[in-house]
């Protein structure tokens, strides 16, 4: 089944700089000064309502700034039939808000209507790949739009995987039609946690795929002895994270980059600071391409 394209509205298209997830602690905040940011993600789920403040103040933020919007809920990669009442008020909320970008997880999270509080990891094998083809052409058909895909973190792999990660993402975006949203904090937790060569990993996504790329901070755990990173969102960007986004940017050129930070959430003018230092390493990258 093909997907067909559909124009993004005029306006809506989020621009090649940093953005910031926008949580409710900030809402009264980013109306009040206007922070100097190139946009703002929400998680899609948290607008699913027919009216309420939330959605009011993202009305009252798109008036203002372009707009992403970052699922957590779909189940992408789950057996389970697609939950067409999920569908229909993503559906809606883009009709309403006219994001530039709409992404998911590259992940399942529901097991015969019964929901897991965390994104699951999944086999990377033939199987899972056409499974995943044919969902995201139902999704996309649907919405009438391309969707982006984001690289998990993950803890655990399984045993009977036939492709690399990377490798996996490429195919599904090639056979689908999808994009590829580029969580660099994922590459270097899971490359982490499982002994993969980061780098590698970069230089194996395709530029022209990328249409997203987001950056958080994580967590050192210890279980046994060993050390295992865990994708928090609860603190800055660190030094090999930033580092490791350089390079991505050699290799992909600049992309939308967006701070994410979803717990033991700070003030606004932190997470500002953050997608500053993100657009400095884009014009870096821009001056080292002229």
């Amino acid at each position: 089944m093909a997907y067909v394209q559909q124009p993004f509205s005029a306006g809506a298209t989020v621009p090649v700089s940093a953005g910031i997830g926008l949580r409710s602690p900030h809402y009264e905040d980013v109306l009040e000064t206007r922070p100097d940011v190139g946009w703002f993600e929400v998680h899609s789920e948290n607008y699913f309502g027919k009216g309420g403040a939330p959605l009011t103040y993202l009305e009252r933020i798109r008036e203002d700034y372009p707009v992403s919007l970052h699922g957590v809920g779909m189940s992408l990669g789950s057996v389970d039939v697609l939950d067409v009442q999920h569908l229909g008020k993503l559906k809606g909320l883009i009709k309403r808000v006219e994001p530039g970008l709409v992404s998911e997880h590259l992940s399942w999270s529901s097991f015969d209507g019964n929901y897991l509080n965390d994104l699951a990891p999944l086999p990377y094998t033939l199987e899972t790949l056409l499974h995943l083809v044919d969902r995201l052409a139902q999704v996309q058909n649907y919405l009438g739009r391309q969707i982006l895909v984001e690289n998990p973190s993950s803890y655990l792999e399984y045993e009977y995987s036939t492709y690399q990660e990377c490798e996996f993402l490429n195919e599904l975006s090639r056979r689908s039609g999808c994009g590829i949203l580029l969580d660099v904090n994922n590459v270097f937790v899971s490359c982490h946690n499982h002994g993969w060569n980061a780098f590698e990993y970069l230089q194996g996504i395709p530029a022209e795929r990328v249409g997203e790329i987001h950056l958080a901070g994580h967590t050192l755990n210890r279980v046994s002895g060993q050390a295992i990173l865990i994708d928090t969102h609860n603190r800055p960007v660190c030094g090999e994270v930033w580092e490791l986004y350089q390079t991505a940017l050699q290799h992909l050129g600049a992309k939308p980059t967006l701070i994410e930070w979803d717990t033991d959430i700070p003030s606004l003018q932190t997470l500002v600071a953050e997608a500053h230092q993100a657009d400095s390493f884009m014009e870096v990258s821009y001056e080292r391409a002229a």
